[in-house]
């Protein structure tokens, strides 16, 4: 299993939130960031092949971009955030990091699952 996972849930449909895009980056020292990986979420709104299993990122602040917009298009459904930016402090590089989204057209929360 990749290091980093996460889940999709559209909570205003009770289902998946499956084919939105994914951007794993990483905050590097000059203030920039750097794309790490990418991933399309599955029809269970999945992404587990973030990163390959022996990939071992080294600690420090991360985010995921959520590309939403095409998702909310595609359903002909108005929304608020395009995208929606996560980020968090990988301290135990050593640990598994579960990222999931709880979306709705107009907000979304998230929590360090496992």
């Amino acid at each position: 299993m990749s290091p980093i996972t996460t889940h999709v849930l559209d909570t205003s449909q009770g289902c998946p939130g499956a084919n939105i895009r994914v951007r794993l980056e990483q905050h590097k020292t000059d203030g920039n960031w750097r794309e790490v990986s990418s991933g399309t979420t599955d029809n269970d709104g999945r992404i587990m092949d973030l990163l390959a299993e022996e990939d071992v990122l080294g600690a420090g602040i991360y985010q995921m971009i959520f590309v939403t917009a095409p998702y909310f298009e595609k359903q002909g459904i108005s929304f608020f955030y395009p995208e929606i930016e996560i980020r968090f402090l990988l301290s135990q590089p050593e640990q598994h990091y579960h990222i999931p989204l709880l979306l709705s057209p107009f907000g979304y929360s998230t929590y360090r699952g496992s």
